[in-house]
């Protein structure tokens, strides 16, 4: 198929809060495309209508995302160009569109993404935590069983861990992050970005729950929580997955190998390792 025919698909960023905050090329992209896919039609009507645009909409949400893209890539293979919006923010980042766009690169079709708002990152950016290394985990889940086990395996995560939270459930889950994670462990969180009650606040978590108990306002609206990494301060601390490498290679090859192997992965002193073997009587 020539490339030459074919649609090109712009992922346009659009505002999380303030409508200053769109940028010219994404207006730009808005009034020249021929279809708009939304992921709410009102929601993006709204938008439009303040910078005086008018263009087709192409509805597509999670519900109908893989019979639209097929219905889209249809209209991008006739040489229209489309723009994929979310209703805020970057879309994909836990918006429908992910589907489109793996079709696309397999029927040769042209992705184009624009810069833009972000909720995680400006949270992340204003947060006074460690930044070079985070990993984005989207929206805690609501179960409260898949958010303690989430959270528990996240405990010695040594970047930066970044979540999405509503105002329903921010309660219940900082009193897990606090049972599963640490009680004195630092978190901010980031409410209302850009917006006119935007509030950004830092607390170790037990008295981040105090805070928000304080006053209901404070958990209005949606927000961001951005946790500091495990940091081990103890030299001689030896996680439960340090063990148990260890305890696996040692059914199989010496202490002294067993030592020096687990030590290399998990990038530990092997003399504190060696330590606690001779403690355990693991030399034998």
């Amino acid at each position: 198929m020539n490339k030459f025919y074919l649609g090109i698909l712009y992922i346009v960023p659009t505002p999380i809060g303030n409508l200053s905050d769109i940028t010219h090329r994404a207006l730009k992209t808005l009034k020249d495309v021929q279809i708009i896919a939304v992921e709410n039609i009102k929601h993006t009507s709204i938008l439009l209508k303040h910078f005086n645009i008018k263009n087709r909409l192409f509805l597509m949400n999670k519900d109908n995302e893989t019979k639209q893209s097929d219905n889209l890539i249809k209209e991008l293979k006739k040489g229209k160009n489309i723009a994929l919006v979310s209703n805020a923010g970057t879309p994909i980042i836990n918006d429908p569109g992910n589907f489109l766009i793996k079709k696309c690169h397999f029927f040769n079709i042209k992705v184009i993404p624009l810069p833009g708002a972000c909720a995680a990152i400006t949270a992340l950016s204003a947060s006074g935590i460690m930044n070079n290394r985070f990993c984005y985990e989207g929206f805690l889940p609501s179960k409260k069983k898949l958010r303690c086990n989430l959270l528990k395996s996240l405990k010695e995560e040594t970047r930066t861990i970044i979540f999405y939270e509503s105002k329903y459930r921010i309660i219940e889950s900082i009193q897990d992050i606090i049972e599963q994670i640490d009680k004195n462990r630092y978190i901010v969180i980031a409410r209302e970005i850009t917006k006119k009650w935007e509030c950004i606040h830092g607390e170790k978590a037990k008295l981040m729950l105090e805070w928000l108990k304080e006053d209901r306002c404070r958990y209005k609206g949606e927000m961001v929580i951005i946790i500091d990494g495990f940091k081990n301060l103890k030299k001689d601390h030896l996680s439960q997955k340090i063990l148990e490498t260890f305890t696996t290679l040692r059914n199989f090859i010496s202490l002294k190998t067993s030592v020096l192997v687990t030590s290399k992965i998990h990038n530990i002193n092997k003399n504190n390792l060696y330590q606690y073997a001779i403690k355990n009587k693991h030399d034998k």
